[in-house]
């Protein structure tokens, strides 16, 4: 895609972090935005802050967890804007519990957002891309798509799952003008943690969503800012893959010097974390 100046940007889970910064810089580019989150008073904080720019938005609630929700939604976007060019799968939420002790309950809340809802905006939103000269697709995925770590099994699994979705959505659109990203965040400064539902940490001692928040915290190297550059960055540059951040790029080294060994290393890092 050559220039986002006049694009119909659609963005999940727009009412904080990422999506948010996305939002505001697509917005700098002359983006129009289709924005949407669960978070009613925020999502409609963000279109605010858009059309104070001088940008053009419109804000909706939404659980992306909801399939029926979501292709309502495209079909507001289609009115509205006569269709999106860009879908940016990106809402997210966080867990930290371990595998024998996860309830069901849990695991669902999580998977259905994190996969199910990338599923449903891909198979929402493609019919429109399809119709338009160039079009793009954004998966969100993690560092936690590319390793493993202990306590986030239900976070690795929906985010490797998103990783392999998205690389082969990617080959089936190869021969189209749809271009496919897949983003793999290390650190982010957002709160994710601070929304999310935490009871063990990676020690497997019990925590609380506001110490696991703090310590995120101090650890994310990269701010919202600098992701949200980083992905229109990857939708202009049309790359298949986005690594965010240092220690994203750290990451994806270790797991491919160390394939089936990484974990130890994993395992002394969280131990010198934890102070042990």
């Amino acid at each position: 895609m050559k220039t986002l100046e006049g694009k119909v940007v659609a963005i999940t889970g727009a009412a904080s972090g990422m999506g948010r910064a996305l939002a505001l810089h697509c917005a700098a580019l002359g983006s129009r935005l289709a924005l949407c989150d669960i978070d009613d008073a925020g999502v409609k904080e963000t279109a605010a802050r858009v059309t104070s720019r001088g940008a053009e938005a419109e804000a909706v609630r939404l659980d992306v967890a909801d399939r029926a929700a979501i292709h309502d939604w495209a079909r507001q976007v289609d009115t509205r804007f006569g269709g999106a060019d860009v879908i940016v799968n990106n809402a997210g939420v966080s867990l930290s519990q371990s595998i024998e002790a996860m309830k069901d309950e849990d695991f669902k809340w999580l998977f259905d957002i994190n996969f199910w809802g990338v599923v449903h905006g891909c198979k929402a939103f493609l019919p429109q891309l399809r119709k338009r000269p160039e079009g793009h697709v954004v998966n969100l995925s993690s560092v936690f798509g590319i390793i493993g770590v202990p306590t986030q099994a239900a976070y690795c699994a929906a985010k490797f799952a998103v990783r392999g979705y998205t690389e082969t959505l990617r080959q089936e659109l190869a021969d189209t003008t749809i271009g496919v990203t897949c983003v793999h965040p290390g650190g982010i400064k957002t709160e994710i943690v601070r929304r999310g539902r935490h009871y063990e940490d990676a020690t497997g001692a019990p925590t609380d969503t506001a110490a696991a928040a703090a310590n995120f915290e101090r650890m994310a190297r990269t701010s919202a800012e600098a992701a949200a550059r980083a992905i229109a960055g990857a939708i202009l540059g049309n790359k298949p893959r986005l690594l965010i951040g240092s220690d994203a790029v750290a990451i994806d080294a270790m797991a491919r010097m160390l394939p089936t060994s990484y974990a130890a290393v994993v395992r002394r890092a969280i131990r010198a974390t934890a102070g042990r």
